[in-house]
């Protein structure tokens, strides 16, 4: 069985990620913390938005990867479950980014001997824009499912 999934919200939560990755590591907010514990200097004048664009295309790519992948978990996860398709959704998101992304972050990050500050700022990112995703893909539950 394929779930039902509604394409307009997983396209919606890409957008959303990016959003929020576009916010979340802007010099003014975590940006210039997150260049300094990742050793990226984003003061390089030979960085241009040219060199830039495979980075972006693939954060694209993987964002819709992410939100397709949540779409699809929250419909199984409201079958399951049954009750509100929003809370399935929220619900299925924070505990795939707990037992999935944080957790293998937080694993990779130790051996490689990351600052603890890094990970939690990009654990912190990733819940965010799992929990916006989900929020998107929540609201707009697939057609004919609900």
């Amino acid at each position: 069985m394929i779930p039902e999934i509604n394409y307009w919200a997983v396209l919606l939560a890409t957008v959303g990620s990016m959003i929020v990755g576009s916010v979340w590591y802007m010099p003014q907010t975590f940006g210039r913390r997150w260049a300094k514990l990742a050793g990226v200097d984003i003061e390089n004048p030979q960085i241009t938005a040219a060199q830039a664009w495979m980075p972006i295309i693939i954060s694209i790519l993987m964002s819709f990867v992410t939100a397709w992948a949540l779409a699809g978990a929250s419909v199984i996860a409201w079958h399951f479950y049954e009750g509100s398709f929003f809370i399935a959704a929220v619900v299925t998101a924070v505990l795939l980014w707990a037992g999935f992304t944080a957790a293998r972050l937080i694993t990779h990050d130790s051996f490689e001997g990351r600052p603890t500050n890094l990970t939690v700022i990009n654990i912190a990112h990733e819940l965010v824009t799992i929990a916006v995703m989900a929020a998107l893909i929540g609201v707009w539950p697939p057609a004919g499912t609900i």
